[in-house]
């Protein structure tokens, strides 16, 4: 799964940091596959433009559908974006998608704890 994040213009750099603190603790849902849910931003894209405004980033990994319908119904997700989203979002794209089974591979990197 992956989504990107546009705040609107007046909400507070504090305010997003906050999110970012609260997106990272997702990866402790059991149904985060290995823990690998990944949050980063400002977009570093160059021209900047191409970002298109958005700020945030999250990709994370789950075992199947079901899995990632299950993050997608926990009320800790619930919590995090009902709480520092969507009450101040401008945009946000989700993409959601699969990997061909003899493409996983590559999504198993070593995790360094």
């Amino acid at each position: 799964m992956s989504v990107l994040f546009k705040f609107r213009p007046e909400v507070s750099e504090e305010h997003r940091n906050a999110f970012v603190t609260e997106l990272k603790k997702l990866k402790n849902l059991p149904c985060v596959k290995s823990g690998r849910l990944l949050v980063g931003g400002p977009s570093i894209t160059d021209p900047i433009e191409r970002s298109k405004g958005f700020q945030i980033g999250l990709v994370s990994y789950h075992e199947d559908r079901a899995a990632l319908a299950e993050y997608q119904a926990s009320d800790e997700h619930h919590r995090v974006t009902s709480t520092y989203m969507f009450p101040y979002k401008e945009d946000l794209v989700r993409f959601d998608f699969e990997v061909d089974e003899e493409d996983e591979y590559m999504c198993h990197f070593p995790l360094v704890a």
